[in-house]
């Protein structure tokens, strides 16, 4: 058996576990309302703690320390919308990325240090690259030119 407690705007609801007749209630807190069918009513709350107590005829009482926090301008999101917002949320993100992605993908084609595009056809053979004159290759019957190449061991 607990209390239930409703907000809505600067309104709190409080309803009493206890059953069987006429419901008493005592605040002290100094708050102020109205009891109805078990439940008592504080409108215009100002968000500061409050003891609450209710109590039946046969004696049997029920205690609530209230510390809500309400506000005037609020707004009630139920599940369905909140799961909207972030799944619009997210594919608003999604699409960002997107054009993102593409438009830097073109700015890097446009930077290329090539000087003229080359053809998109088949794809060219490049020569061999021009060796080096500093450096001869090793060849059959040339090894004098190495000789005094040897390995050293450390």
């Amino acid at each position: 058996e607990e209390f239930l407690v409703e907000i809505s705007g600067t309104t709190v609801t409080i309803t009493c576990p206890l059953t069987g007749g006429d419901i008493e209630w005592k605040s002290t807190g100094g708050k102020t309302g109205t009891s109805n069918d078990g439940k008592y009513i504080i409108t215009d709350h100002d968000s500061s703690p409050a003891n609450l107590s209710c109590s039946n005829l046969s004696g049997e009482r029920r205690e609530l320390y209230l510390n809500a926090r309400v506000c005037a301008n609020c707004e009630e999101l139920d599940a369905l919308m909140v799961t909207g917002i972030i799944t619009a949320d997210l594919l608003i993100t999604l699409g960002v990325l997107i054009l993102v992605y593409y438009f830097s993908k073109d700015r890097k084609r446009r930077a290329s240090p090539s000087p003229a595009p080359r053809p998109r056809g088949q794809k060219m053979q490049r020569p061999p690259p021009v060796p080096n004159p500093d450096y001869e290759p090793i060849r059959k019957g040339q090894r004098e030119v190495y000789a005094g190449l040897e390995s050293r061991g450390f």
